[in-house]
């Protein structure tokens, strides 16, 4: 190898000279006395004192190896070379887990025997080794802070599934859980454990006591007067449940806490130990000393400023040395001892990493002496040593001992050769690299230091009639005011200690990304880039798996520290590329969708499966972007692919059904704190569970990659004389506006894929801290305001109530605390910048992606969910930490997010039902919010009313629920009494969507949100409808189909509940059922509010009867509109017991959203419309047989006791109402039913809503009745009695007035009209019907 340090091309064999032959004068540069002082200082004897230095034998090269064999061997006795067995203790060495017999369930085991992931209920594992005499200590480092009970356990222990240790008479275990101690009995002891902590479990066969330590502290002796006497004998062993995991050192590496007194179970190398450092006592004084050749004298000097200059007598004296100290460092527990230590405290003067290159000409140094695989395996277990060691150091105020190890992984990193060599084969294959790039969360804040940075805390105190905080600061009072400002200066000191940790991981990131490093191979950026896509699949395709997953809270800090690291080298080479485009309008042009140079695994596109796509798109490729399609690939049949499958599954999977150490060929991320693999699966049961570790989805049958991602060159990727690259197959539409460097772009397309992998997951499960923070506010809020209120002479309530206030207050002091911790490193104003960075990124490249037509098919779906999942963490979860309006270009970016959800929500190209539920769902939550609203209404009038026409598509055949939703929104603040952000009865509740999944929760948040009803958006709607007749009709149709059912479903539903609510032999009732009854009834509401807009913007449709279907689409709304207020105003009737049993699930149903949702449809035909309409509407109200006044005054609070039950539901629409409807109304209840049966509630009246309903409303209302009232009495008083034979025989509500072609059948128009909407065969005789005529009945009968 070339040395970077003085550029002599030097090989190693030139300088293993200790040949008799070889004479001091060969050196060329120092005399024979000269070069025996400086042997004589660099391997000093310790027998030698000063006074006898000149009496010492003269040193030559010839002489080194001898002279240094006998320096290595003083003070190395025969016992310390031979193997002892020691005291007390039973069993081999090297101490590991008995993966052979020692172990009861189901568990992944790493190569190292060390690491274990729990894969059963309760699974248990022992180590190889006992003790039964003296002082013993081994350590856990803890990978998940989950159930795990770790302690030690006699060979006469049984574990099982439900019990294991410390559940056994023989066996004691601590549990940092629970934070408890087992022995059959279990009682409180110690502290809660966290993933990165350290349980050192420490036993005394002496004193017969157990004591356990956290993070080295002791946590107490656990155990006392423990079972001793012949044949007992402690082996260390762990219990632990489904996915958790850790990794023991039993003392192969140094123990992280070493106790006084205590032995590990595995004895030290100490022999190697001695030698190691004598030999880098050696190294030290080669690297101190300098020969002066021309005063011919030795110098001191400081060993930072050697460099490899290539001198003989330097290099040749190094030899010697490196051959006895190669082979040591190849050892694990030497290199963390000696080298990792040696090189930490050159480091340790502070400063930049380039200004101690002293590491640089060190591992030029290795990897001139030392043999390959010697330096392979040093390094590798350096890195080792290094991870785990930075993610099990302890949180300190100053983040000291992360800095220390993320500074020489950096300068390790910084070597080229080491570099290259640890990307190739190690970070991404044998280390969980990921973990360099994650700052833990402290769980413990006070022995992380944060009530020295955050000595003040703060919380919100001022809370509005719903509970939430009110954001502004201008009522707070003085010491509030510098409470806060206290606590944020605090805030931002701790931000500023991670930063310093957070710049050396960007560091570590941008050496990775180098891609100048072309002169010993490959550029490192394209070596990362492909292990980088390796990782991504492994993460895509074995969702589900723990051991192949990287945790999702490493995903989030690798994502951050990625996208500074991708756009610092983008803008550094936009600025050596004139005209390329920077990072900020940076996208991922579409062509890598379809071209074949990345591989997207088996990721769903928007078009559906990439096989299908390229059979059915092949000639638009071909057309729009010069893309040819194998014949050969697209032929490739299923079974091609399913083989290759099972090929690369059976070296995953292990042999035979029980498996006993069967090779697993994926990284395992919840085991071993550094190995990357779970290498050994362990099974009691008869079958391995181990079978189907492939996706449980099916793959796609036919995977087309050109270019598999170990063969991709640079040139393949950056594209040269003509070629061009990733970007191959340009279509015509996409800007040839030239990109630096291709190579960022697909780690950006990568970055995308994390976030929609795990990220925004992640980003949503840390917000419950600050959800916490606000419950726990709010809670000291109302107990300081009960003292307050408190009589002096309850002292006993007084104290109750002062100990709960001293109980929050100590959990929000530790909770703002975390809080300012988790906004630091999650939720900070750069933190937010990259998540807007990333929407912005995938806008684009939608845009983009849209522009090519067809070919948008290619697009994988995973861009439309970052771009929608993106905005709801912006919107939900950084806030109130950082504001989105603070973005820059926030207004343009709601806008092109609004154009893109308003046209592929109903986009014909997308086929995916899950993308298309996804996409209806966020342009339902886009709606609910004022700012996002006038975004949509912002986007040009085209697409606009392109939305508006897909909304009002009709109901049957699509999912209809999210479309009603987006409509009422639209209406929401404009209804009658449609003004309330919240139901009058639920003011005083906290709706439950913290486990809902992103889109939904956003829905459940905006639900909630004031009404911001768009007026521009009601126009194109009653636009529509008023111009295309043919469409509203078949849109109001569809919209009183849904309403029938819901209606009648929620009926039929709450009737059951009522008769289980009844049965005292089962007093409950299944709370699925009652979220779709809660569901049936919100859907009820919400169609009702369609009706009302509906009617009050194109009041038409239904009053203008010139219109075809006017009349029948009225009869059905005032026939619908009766059966609702029948059966929710009757009195003591089935809806009354329901709403009064007050369910948990039903708390949205009440009398009054469905109520005033009808009032509001009846008061704008009833009372708004002209002379002519009213006229109309009253008719048809009127002659509804289900009419009843009572249930109009029922409103007003003015109705009586209704006689009898309400009539029947009437099934006049396309679907069938419910059987059990025709008996819906249950009788009242005995007596016997107890409170249930005795339930008396007050008249329901508007008049009780003054906050909600205004006077004008009300007025109306009182109109409205006086109206129907005197139109029933003339009604009554003019309407002569009807024969029954003239009566319609379908609805025997009205007189015969149609009769049929050719069967001559008769009904009344409306049944007929109705019916043949959706069956053209005679209702009698199922004859075609070709023409319906008017029908009068003939005066002679």
């Amino acid at each position: 190898m070339s040395s970077k340090g003085g550029g002599t091309a030097l090989s190693r064999r030139n300088y293993r000279l200790s040949s008799d032959t070889d004479k001091p004068r060969s050196t060329g540069i120092v005399n024979e006395k000269l070069l025996s002082d400086y042997l004589h200082h660099v391997f000093p004897s310790g027998k030698q004192g000063p006074a006898l230095a000149s009496l010492r034998k003269s040193l030559a090269f010839q002489d080194v190896g001898a002279h240094l064999e006998m320096l290595l061997c003083e003070g190395e006795s025969a016992e310390d070379s031979a193997d002892q067995p020691v005291e007390g203790r039973l069993g081999p060495q090297p101490v590991v887990l008995d993966h052979n017999s020692g172990f009861e369930g189901l568990l992944f085991v790493d190569d190292d025997l060390l690491g274990v992931i729990g894969h059963s209920n309760f699974s248990s594992i022992r180590a190889t080794t006992c003790v039964y005499k003296g002082k013993w200590a081994y350590e856990v480092l803890i990978s998940s802070q989950g159930l795990m009970q770790i302690g030690w356990c006699t060979l006469s222990c049984r574990f099982n599934q439900e019990e294991g240790v410390g559940d056994t008479p023989d066996s004691y275990a601590y549990d940092g859980n629970r934070v408890r101690k087992w022995n059959v009995t279990t009682t409180n002891y110690g502290k809660s454990w966290a993933a990165g902590d350290i349980v050192s479990c420490l036993i005394d066969l002496d004193e017969a006591t157990i004591t356990f330590c956290l993070n080295g502290q002791s946590l107490g002796t656990a155990f006392s007067d423990i079972k001793m006497g012949p044949g007992v004998a402690y082996f260390p062993a762990i219990s632990l449940s489904f996915k958790e995991s850790v990794a023991f050192n039993f003392g192969s590496r140094p123990l992280r806490y070493p106790v006084e007194g205590y032995l590990p179970l595995q004895d030290p190398p100490t022999a190697d130990l001695i030698k190691a450092h004598k030999l880098l006592g050696y190294i030290k004084n080669v690297l101190s000393t300098t020969i002066d050749t021309q005063e011919e004298r030795l110098l001191e000097k400081d060993c930072s400023l050697w460099r490899l200059h290539g001198e003989p007598t330097v290099l040749i004296t190094l030899a010697h040395i490196f051959n006895h100290f190669a082979p040591l460092m190849c050892k694990v527990y030497l290199v963390e001892d000696v080298l990792m230590n040696f090189l930490l405290g050159i480091l340790e003067g502070g400063g930049s990493v380039d200004e101690h290159p002293l590491i640089q000409q060190l591992l030029d140094l290795f990897w001139l002496l030392m043999e390959d695989y010697e330096v392979n395996e040093c390094l590798k277990q350096l890195m080792m040593s290094l991870l785990r060691a930075y993610r099990f150091s302890p949180i300190i105020p100053d983040l000291g001992f992360q800095i220390h190890y993320l500074r020489l992984t950096t300068a390790i990193l910084r070597h080229e050769k080491s570099r290259k060599y640890l990307l190739s084969n190690v970070l991404f294959d044998v280390l969980r690299s990921v973990v360099f790039f994650y700052i833990k969360t402290p769980l413990r804040v006070k022995e992380a230091g944060l009530e020295e940075l955050i000595p003040t805390t703060w919380w919100p105190t001022h809370f509005d009639k719903e509970g939430k905080d009110e954001r502004e600061h201008k009522d707070e009072s003085s010491d509030e005011r510098l409470r806060r400002r206290a606590y944020e200066r605090g805030c931002q000191r701790l931000k500023k200690r991670i930063e310093v940790v957070e710049e050396l991981q960007v560091q570590i990131l941008r050496l990775l990304l180098n891609n100048k490093d072309k002169t010993t191979g490959q550029a490192s950026r394209y070596i990362f880039l492909n292990k980088f896509r390796k990782f991504l699949q492994e993460n895509a395709s074995n969702r589900g798996h723990p051991t192949a997953l990287c945790p999702p809270e490493y995903m989030v800090c690798f994502l951050h520290r990625l996208i500074t690291a991708v756009r610092a080298c983008w803008d550094e080479s936009s600025r050596k590329c004139p005209g390329s485009i920077n990072s900020d309008v940076a996208y991922v042009p579409p062509q890598l969708f379809y071209n074949g140079k990345v591989d997207y695994f088996d990721l769903q596109r928007l078009g559906g499966l990439l096989s299908h796509l390229k059979k059915t798109l092949k000639d638009d490729l071909a057309s729009k972007a010069n893309i040819i399609i194998d014949p050969a690939e697209i032929q490739a049949t299923s079974m091609d692919d399913l083989d290759e499958d099972e090929e690369s599954g059976a070296a995953q999977r292990p042999f035979g059904a029980v498996a006993m150490g069967g090779a697993l060929a994926r990284p395992s991320w919840l085991s071993s704190p550094t190995l990357g693999r779970a290498n050994r699966f362990l099974s009691t049961a008869a079958v391995s569970l181990m079978t189907p570790r492939r996706p449980l989805s099916q793959p796609e049958k036919v995977k087309v990659r050109t270019l598999a991602v170990e063969q991709r060159t640079e040139e393949d990727i950056e594209g040269s004389h003509g070629n061009d690259g990733l970007l191959l197959g340009r279509p015509l539409e996409e800007s040839d506006q030239p990109m630096a460097d291709k190579s960022l772009l697909e780690i950006i397309d990568g970055v995308v894929m994390m976030y929609n992998l795990s990220v925004h997951q992640q980003l949503g499960k840390m917000v419950v801290v600050a959800d916490d923070v606000h419950e726990y506010a709010a809670a000291l809020k109302d107990t300081e305001e009960k003292i307050a209120r408190c009589p002096t002479r309850r002292s006993d309530i007084l104290e109750e109530l002062q100990k709960s206030q001293k109980v929050f207050a100590e959990k929000l002091n530790h909770l703002s605390r975390r809080l300012a911790w988790i906004n630091a490193t999650i939720y900070s104003k750069e933190k937010m910048l990259d998540i807007y960075w990333l929407l912005c990124v995938c806008i684009r490249t939608i845009e983009h992606a849209d522009n090519t037509g067809s070919l948008f098919a290619f697009t994988p779906e995973l861009y439309l969910n970052v771009a929608m999942n993106a905005y709801s963490a912006l919107k939900n979860y950084f806030s109130p930490a950082s504001s989105m309006e603070e973005l820059p270009g926030y207004e343009e970016t709601l806008t092109q997010l609004a154009a893109i959800l308003s046209k592929h929500f109903a986009d014909p190209r997308i086929i995916g039902t899950d993308i298309k539920d996804s996409l209806m769902q966020a342009l339902a939550s886009y709606v609910c919010y004022p700012q996002s609203l006038r975004a949509v209404e912002r986007i040009p009038e085209e697409q606009r009313v392109a939305m508006m026409r897909n909304l009002l598509a009709p109901y049957e055949q699509r999912p209809w629920a999210q479309t009603n939703w987006i409509l009422v929104r639209l209406w929401r603040g404009c209804g009658f009494g449609y003004r309330y952000t919240r139901l009058p009865h639920l003011l005083k509740t906290k709706p439950e969507d913290a486990n809902l999944p992103s889109l939904q929760r956003d829905l459940s948040i905006a639900s909630f949100q004031k009404p911001c009803p768009s007026l521009l958006l009601q126009r194109h709607m009653a636009q529509l409808l008023s111009v295309d007749k043919d469409m509203a009709a078949s849109f109001l149709n569809s919209v009183l189909n849904q309403l029938n059912w819901a209606f009648s479903e929620f009926i039929g539903m709450i009737q059951e509940i009522q008769q289980a609510a009844e049965r005292p032999e089962r007093n409950f009732v299944d709370t699925r059922q009652l979220k779709v009854c809660a569901t049936c009834f919100d859907l009820s509401v919400s169609l009702l509010r369609v009706l009302e807009m509906t009617v009050t913007l194109v009041p038409e449709i239904f009053l203008d009867w010139s219109r075809p279907s006017a009349e029948l689409l009225l009869r059905r709304l005032a026939q619908l509109l009766n059966q609702v207020l029948n059966r929710v105003t009757a009195e003591k009737n089935l809806f009354d017991r329901v709403v009064n049993l007050r369910l948990p699930g039903l708390e949205s149903v009440d009398h009054y959203p469905i109520l005033v949702a009808v009032t509001g449809i009846l008061v704008r035909v009833l009372v708004d419309g002209d002379r002519q309409g009213t006229s109309r509407a009253a008719s048809v109200l009127l002659s509804d047989p289900c009419f009843q006044l009572h249930s109009i005054q029922h409103l007003l609070g003015e109705g009586g006791d209704s006689c009898g039950s309400a009539p029947p539901l009437l099934s006049t629409g396309s679907r069938p109402v419910v059987s059990a409807l025709a008996s819906s109304v249950a009788p009242p209840l005995p007596s016997a039913s107890g409170a249930i049966g005795s339930l008396e509630r007050k008249h329901f009246s508007l008049h009780a809503y003054s906050d909600y309903i205004s006077q004008e409303e009300k007025q109306k209302v009182e109109l409205m009745l006086a109206f129907l009232t005197e139109e029933s009495q003339q009604a009554a008083a003019s309407t002569a009695p009807t024969s029954e034979d003239d009566l319609c025989p379908i609805c025997y509500a009205h007189s015969i007035s149609a009769i049929f072609e050719p069967c001559s059948h008769k009904s009344c128009k409306a049944c007929i009209n109705q019916h043949l909407m959706n069956n053209k065969d005679c209702f009698f005789c199922k004859a075609t019907i070709t023409a319906v005529d008017d029908y009068c009945k003939p005066t002679s009968a």
